[in-house]
């Protein structure tokens, strides 16, 4: 018999089956103009303004950018919950070739990757 793992959720945090999986676009070239202004909201311009600051040649964690954006750093949820965002919006830069996405200091599509990235202006860039 196998024992059971209870699995234990913050209380501020409330996990739903729509927060599994978003849709991922798998026609990148296919972007609009809302496609742009979307991924330049505030999520968008912050990554590019961090990437900006760590200067070309240099990579951020998305991490700091959820932090940024969070508020209080002490409180540990609500920065937390912001990567999927900051995923999101990094893959519609990465479409557009405005920022790279790094594995282990290689270059890789977001939507490929899995585990720790960071994000760095592309090559070529001056910041």
């Amino acid at each position: 018999m196998v024992p059971s793992i209870a699995v234990w959720f913050p209380p501020t945090f409330a996990y739903s089956a729509d927060m599994a999986r978003e849709p991922q676009n798998t026609n990148p070239s296919a972007a609009n103009d809302d496609d742009e202004a979307s991924a330049l909201d505030d999520v968008g311009k912050a990554i590019l303004d961090a990437c900006a600051a760590a200067g070309p040649g240099k990579s951020i964690d998305p991490a700091i950018v959820a932090r940024a954006l969070g508020g209080n750093p002490n409180d540990v949820v609500p920065w937390r919950v912001l990567i999927r965002r900051i995923r999101a919006a990094a893959a519609a830069l990465q479409d557009r070739g405005r920022i790279a996405v790094l594995r282990k200091g290689k270059p890789v599509h977001i939507r490929a990757a899995r585990g720790v990235i960071r994000l760095a202006l592309p090559p070529g860039t001056d910041g």
